[in-house]
């Protein structure tokens, strides 16, 4: 599959002289093939550290993840920002589809290929997760503990908000039995019917956080041609799966350290905050069970970024947001 990548830079983001980048391929234990970017500092010597990206969800690499990824080699870590599955210039079939269990198989198989280079110490491997891939991310450190540190950056939990709704609106039997009812009838009538991308106009009254989407995926700042969050989003059974699924369950069994990295003023604040809590203290709003506190609690922390909202963390918005010293500080302490 390598042969049919797109070569020529393509990001929205340029090309950091400090860094060394090519494009490659690795396999998963579903059969996929990932398309990925891979960086690594110009001025490398020996076995380095290693991090993983990926997210947000429904975005593609040449976005958010691979500036992360560039970023962070920078500061002398080699890095891998990758499509998942069925996404951008990664194999699957229907394009853009998700699931719980593959996607977090996607991380995971990151890691092996990571543990595979020549130049990298397979024993300090971290990730990095964005926006929806938060949660995926914390889900991965959850079952693989080859995973020495997490970020989940401005996170969502994407099954928490397919079984509940925004702000857990629709928690109750009588909402999701209707959108399971909906989401059948799709399955039937146009299986491979597409939603969710974001409009190319938003009206004056919508709230704050489409705006900032918009403002992202719709404008040179973020926009990019195979997005699925740029264009006409993912497919409306595609996730069927995140919304009779739950994503924390595990989280506060992470004996690896973990940032969770947030907005103050972000839309999806809630999540990170949740995730923090009931991965330390067993505990959190949301989800109708209550776990065990962390055996390990004292490498788990909670940024909250001032005056930040959720596509700030993207790329640092205009008020250059994303504190990558500090997230440089993370993996070097934990790694």
């Amino acid at each position: 599959m390598e042969q049919l990548l797109t070569q020529e830079w393509d990001k929205v983001f340029p090309l950091s002289e400090k860094v060394i980048h090519r494009k490659v391929t690795f396999g998963t234990q579903f059969g996929m093939v990932l398309a990925a970017d891979l960086y690594t500092p110009r001025q490398a010597e020996g076995k380095l550290a290693a991090i993983a990206v990926s997210g947000p969800f429904g975005a593609v690499k040449e976005q958010s993840s691979g500036l992360y990824a560039m970023r962070m080699a920078e500061r002398g870590f080699i890095t891998l920002a990758f499509d998942p599955s069925y996404t951008g210039e990664s194999s699957g079939e229907p394009r853009r589809t998700a699931s719980p269990d593959i996607n977090t198989e996607d991380f995971m198989a990151a890691v092996d290929y990571l543990s595979r280079l020549d130049n990298v110490d397979a024993d300090r491997i971290g990730i990095i997760g964005i926006c929806g891939w938060g949660g995926i991310a914390l889900n991965a450190a959850a079952a693989d503990p080859r995973i020495k540190a997490v970020v989940a950056s401005t996170m969502y939990d994407m099954t928490r908000i397919g079984g509940n709704g925004y702000y857990d609106a629709n928690d109750n039997e009588a909402d999701r039995h209707e959108a399971r009812k909906a989401m059948s009838t799709h399955r039937l009538e146009n299986p491979l019917a597409m939603a969710g991308g974001v409009a190319d106009q938003v009206p004056d009254d919508a709230p704050q956080f489409l705006k900032d989407y918009h403002a992202y995926y719709k404008t040179p700042r973020g926009y990019h041609a195979r997005s699925g969050n740029s264009n006409d989003g993912w497919r409306v059974i595609g996730t069927q799966a995140y919304s009779n699924a739950r994503f924390l369950c595990y989280i506060n069994e992470i004996r690896s350290a973990v940032l969770v990295m947030h907005g103050e003023k972000a839309h999806s604040r809630y999540f990170g905050e949740a995730a923090y809590r009931y991965m330390v203290d067993g505990k959190v709003d949301g989800y109708n069970f209550i776990g065990k506190p962390n055996p390990v609690p004292g490498n788990k922390e909670l940024l909250i970024i001032p005056e930040a909202t959720h596509c700030d963390l993207y790329d640092g918005g205009n008020g250059n947001f994303i504190p990558w010293g500090r997230l440089e500080q993370f993996f070097r302490a934990n790694m």
